[in-house]
This record gives structure tokens, sequence and C-alpha cells, in this order.
């Protein structure tokens, strides 16, 4: 039986590379990476010269090839250890695919654990850790991103995900209009020369990166409700925002009662009058505004 390493790698400085890391990824014989270019840069800093391949691709077909060629090296006999491009594999990346796949064959997967975004940013919030529940990234739409967050809005652990700077303020719009005011941190060029921390509320840290330039990849954490989760049926504000959020992206009414019905509690009849009105409301303002 061959073994599979998962091997965490820094997120911004070297110097966070464990002992373990450098000797595993030297021991192996294949290295599996996210993308090749970035961990070679990684392997060349600490003078290693194991094999290097990918493990994934854009294109399924491609990506079941990659994910084969991983599996044979296993299944002949040879050790392989799993990193992305920066932090532990299989968050918030396509690594847990092949850990699944490997354990599947009925090889061993060893973690060597190593530094996470995740978790740094959260212990550095200043908002409680003993729960939180990681969204990693939200969807790109906005419609699509407010009804993700209208789903954990009454979630009373902390959250924590990751937004690119391009959408950071959007991301941080719809916190505010979703969640409330909430009490967020948003951590960049986590471990870096420049590394930044910001805390306040929603609505202070739109105004701030509204005017400060973001570079690289934000993580985000955002306050908890801060109490157990009621029991029972949403409140009817929240089952209208999901409603109308939904209707903007032009999902059937139908479409619509089946979602909310299952998260919130209500029956489908209930929600399928409300998203009925909101698409009658919706026709009527397109009306008066043509």
């Amino acid at each position: 039986m061959s073994t599979l390493y998962v091997v965490g790698t820094p997120i911004g400085n070297l110097e966070d590379m464990t002992d373990r890391a450098r000797r595993v990824l030297a021991e192996v014989d294949l290295i599996a990476a996210e993308d090749t270019r970035v961990t070679r840069q990684l392997l060349t800093r600490f003078d290693i010269h194991t094999e290097l391949t990918t493990y994934t691709d854009a294109y399924f077909r491609k990506k079941a090839e990659r994910l084969g060629e991983v599996l044979g090296a296993l299944d002949r006999g040879r050790s392989v250890a799993l990193v992305s491009d920066a932090g532990m594999p299989g968050l918030s990346d396509p690594g847990f695919e092949l850990v699944d796949a490997v354990i599947a064959g009925g090889h061993e997967v060893v973690v060597i654990p190593g530094p996470s975004a995740i978790t740094a940013a959260l212990v550095v919030s200043g908002l409680p850790s003993e729960r939180f529940l990681f969204l990693g990234f939200l969807p790109r739409k906005a419609g699509e991103r407010r009804s993700a967050l209208a789903e954990v809005a009454d979630e009373p652990a902390t959250l924590v995900l990751f937004e690119s700077p391009h959408r950071v303020v959007d991301a941080l719009e719809d916190i505010l209009a979703v969640l409330g005011d909430r009490r967020v941190a948003a951590g960049r060029e986590l471990t870096k020369k420049f590394e930044e921390v910001w805390r306040g509320s929603a609505s202070d840290a739109i105004a701030h990166f509204r005017d400060t330039p973001v570079r690289g990849e934000v993580t985000l954490v955002v306050a908890g409700t801060g109490r157990r989760r009621a029991e029972g049926r949403w409140p009817e504000a929240q089952v209208r925002v999901a409603v109308e959020l939904m209707a903007q992206e032009r999902v059937g009414a139908a479409g619509i009662a089946r979602t909310v019905s299952r998260l919130s509690g209500w029956t489908r009849g209930e929600v399928y009058a409300m998203a009925v009105a909101a698409g009658d409301a919706a026709a009527d303002e397109q009306v008066e505004q043509s």
C-alpha cells in the first residue's frame, strides 16, 4: 500500500515551511501540484528536485487523466505528495478530489500540517473562534452571492470566506445588505511583510476598501449571530429577502418555492405565493419605467 502525503506549504512567508514538509517533499517519488509553476518556485527555493506533476485541469477530461496519472503512480508503489499553491491542500481547491480517489483506491493518506489563511485570519480577527463556518469563495453574481449569504443569515458561528480583490467591496455590500452591519475582519497579505488585518463594522469596511486599493486575495471573517439558531421557521422578512433575490435572478416561482421552503421551514405554497407576488411587483415596476 502506497502513501499520499497531504502537505501544507507557506501562504506567503517561506519561513513557515516546516522541516517535516521539506523532508517529505524531498523524499517522495512524485509531487502532485495544483499549479506546477508555483510549486516549482517553492521547490527551487529549498533545493528540492523531486519529479513534479499536476493533479487537476480546467477541463474535466484532462482532469480525469491527471488524477489517473497520480493514482497510477500510487498503484505502482510510488509515494506521492499533494500540495496546493499555498496553504493546506483540499481547502477551497480541488485537492479533495484526489484525496477521495486515493482513499477509494485503498491507499494510505497522511497529513503534514501547515499554514492556512482560514485559521490565520480567524485567530487575529478578535471574533469568536470556538465555532466557525468556512464558506470558501462566494458566487460571482450578485444575486447568487446574496442568496448564499441568506442561507447563513441565522448562523450563530463566525463566518470565514475568501474573496478576490476586485470583488471585496461588492461582497461587503452584500454582507451589509443581507446580514446587517456586523463586525468583520479582513486579512490580506497574511504572514508577508505588508500584512494587513482591518477590523470594524461592515459599513466601515466598505468605506475603507473603496478608498484603499486591494492587492491579493482577501480573507473575510464575519461575526455570526452570537445566539443559538432559532428553532422552526425563518422570520417572514428573511423569507421575503430570499424570494426577492432569487426573483431578481429570474428563477421561476416554482424553483423559488422549492428552494426557500426547504431552507426556511415555510410551506411551498406560502413561498410560492410570495414568489408570484414578487414577480408581479417586478413586472409592474418594469412597466412604469418603460
